[in-house]
């Protein structure tokens, strides 16, 4: 196998990242549409779930969009 069929790690690890961070915020949005009279956490107005999604969407795409495999071909090609 030669280094032009390789695909980075990284390409994956920031997809894994970016799905992460869409469940983690998806699943935070109903805490942040509808409060709880006695919340679980601490500080409920920080909204870490939502925050955390968004820094984990952010790097991410961030990691998909500089290791994106095929982007070396295309540059090759032009």
């Amino acid at each position: 196998m030669t280094d032009d069929n390789r695909i980075s790690i990284w390409f994956f690890i920031g997809s894994l990242l970016a799905v992460y961070g869409v469940i983690i915020v998806a699943v935070s949005i109903p805490a942040l549409l509808n409060p709880a009279d006695q919340p679980d956490v601490v500080l409920p107005g920080l909204h870490a779930g939502i925050w955390w999604g968004a820094l984990l969407v952010v790097l991410g795409v961030m990691y998909v969009i500089v290791f994106w495999p095929w982007k070396k071909k295309a540059d090759e090609q032009s």
